[in-house]
């Protein structure tokens, strides 16, 4: 905890068409305004940041920096891009609206979109000066979450070689370039817990450049202990997002939330931290 910075704000959530939301120094004089010392950028906003110019030109990042009042860029956050890297084929037409409308009911073409936009925030980030990024991770198995039916054996196992092929040449990159890609712990990722972080990692042979980031209001939503979290991941832990939760059970609604609205909405206020059925296995549609 020694060496966090801050406060920073992740600029996703605020960013709209409407004066100050809509340009970097717009927001970043809103945001200095508030009390902010840092802002967390997302990548694919294009009313912040120009991804193509900032992956190619030093000179463009340096202009950036020096638009954003006195504010520091504290990393490059690409979440939505990584949500595409993977994507099981039931939530198609959930996550086409995160792609370029051109891509939509073309899988493989969004899937390329995604990890060329991957690609870009790395070298962004490094020609920002940057050594950590911020991602989801995406998710083949969610469907298969929660284990009734029984999961096919080997279901999963293949979902998370598969997760992990697809990762392995972008963080390979995200390593040239010596930036670490810190992928959030959330709910509707394949990486929601600790047990799915190690086991995304065991298929990476430990990467170096696969780090968490932390946030507890999704490890409350699990009732999963995030203060011993700390001290199991001390050492991955790259990056952290601090929101307020509470676990507040109804006689009507738990964890699941009976698909209403607004039950657990990714994003959220960011300081920065410098610091496996019986059944016989069928294919993955996936694959």
């Amino acid at each position: 905890m020694k060496t966090i910075k801050g406060p920073g704000l992740f600029l996703a959530q605020f960013v709209g068409p409407q004066a100050p939301f809509d340009s970097f120094g717009a927001i970043t004089a809103w945001a200095a305004d508030c009390g902010y010392l840092g802002v967390q950028v997302p990548s694919g906003a294009e009313a912040l940041i120009d991804l193509d110019l900032a992956a190619t030109s030093t000179t463009y990042c340096d202009d950036l920096r020096g638009q954003a009042n006195g504010l520091a860029i504290t990393e490059l956050s690409a979440h939505i891009q990584g949500q595409l890297v993977a994507v099981h084929p039931a939530f198609d037409d959930a996550f086409d609206g995160f792609a370029p409308a051109s891509l939509r009911g073309n899988p493989a073409g969004r899937q390329a979109w995604a990890v060329d936009q991957m690609r870009k925030t790395i070298n962004a980030s490094a020609n920002l000066g940057l050594d950590r990024m911020a991602a989801f991770s995406g998710a083949l198995a969610w469907p298969y979450m929660y284990p009734w039916p029984q999961r096919p054996a080997g279901l999963v196992e293949a979902a998370f070689d598969e997760l992990a092929a697809r990762w392995r040449p972008i963080l390979d990159h995200a390593d040239s370039r010596g930036v670490d890609i810190c992928f959030e712990i959330h709910p509707g990722e394949d990486l929601h817990d600790g047990v799915t972080f190690e086991m995304f990692l065991d298929r990476l042979d430990q990467h170096p450049r696969a780090k968490m980031l932390y946030d507890p209001s999704h490890y409350l939503l699990q009732q999963l202990d995030y203060l011993d979290n700390l001290d199991i991941y001390a050492d991955r832990i790259g990056m952290v997002h601090v929101k307020d939760a509470e676990f507040n059970p109804t006689g009507r609604q738990g964890v699941y939330g009976g698909y209403q609205p607004g039950r657990s909405a990714p994003g959220g206020s960011a300081a920065w931290a410098t610091g496996r059925s019986t059944s016989s296995r069928s294919s993955p549609s996936w694959q």
